[in-house]
């Protein structure tokens, strides 16, 4: 199985900027599609960004020229550098990847737990 654990989480204010990473272990054979999602209190999960193996990016455009997403392969880590939070930024961000755990595996969906983010105005 993938494990994914987020850290980088936190109270910022409005303007301001954090940068979220999201670690990958477990019986990883390869990684194809990361992302990062949303979900506010009340409101349904959001997509922010993903990122291919490749390195094509895609992003919600609530963030487009806030946010940006990268990854280390080498190290199956996923990072988002939030700039300009906005207070409707506010949620818990979810790691998400597209992998398999052996050349002839599926490819499943994993999940993290979340890490909180809030942006006061």
């Amino acid at each position: 199985q993938v494990r994914l654990v987020e850290s980088g989480g936190g109270l910022v204010q409005a303007g301001g900027s954090l940068r979220l990473s999201c670690a990958a272990s477990g019986s990883i054979f390869s990684i194809n599609r990361m992302g990062w999602y949303r979900q506010a209190p009340g409101k349904q999960r959001e997509l922010v960004a993903t990122i291919t193996s490749g390195d094509s990016s895609n992003y919600a455009d609530s963030v487009k020229g806030r946010f940006t997403i990268s990854r280390d392969n080498a190290k199956n880590t996923l990072y988002l550098q939030m700039n300009s939070l906005k207070p409707e930024d506010t949620a818990v961000y979810l790691c998400n990847c597209h992998a398999r755990i052996s050349p002839s595996s599926w490819i499943s969906d994993y999940w993290g737990q979340g890490t909180q983010v809030t942006v006061s105005s």
